[in-house]
């Protein structure tokens, strides 16, 4: 079975965040706004899109 596909969308600014958050959001390849990136859905990224959810709009894609 192939592992799901997460697409992850950078909505909200990362400058006033924790450092921390700050380098988990460049580490998920995001770089400005609005950016889009996919990614497998291992246990990894999902620890790292949990930690900054509230900057990120995550889809499943098919």
């Amino acid at each position: 079975m192939p592992a799901k596909i997460l697409q992850i969308k950078l909505v909200r600014s990362p400058i006033s965040c924790v450092p921390a958050h700050r380098a988990t959001v460049k580490a998920l390849g995001l770089r400005r706004l609005n950016a889009v990136v996919e990614h497998e859905a291992t246990p990894s990224i999902l620890g790292m899109v949990r930690m900054v959810s509230y900057l990120l709009d995550v889809e499943e894609k098919n």
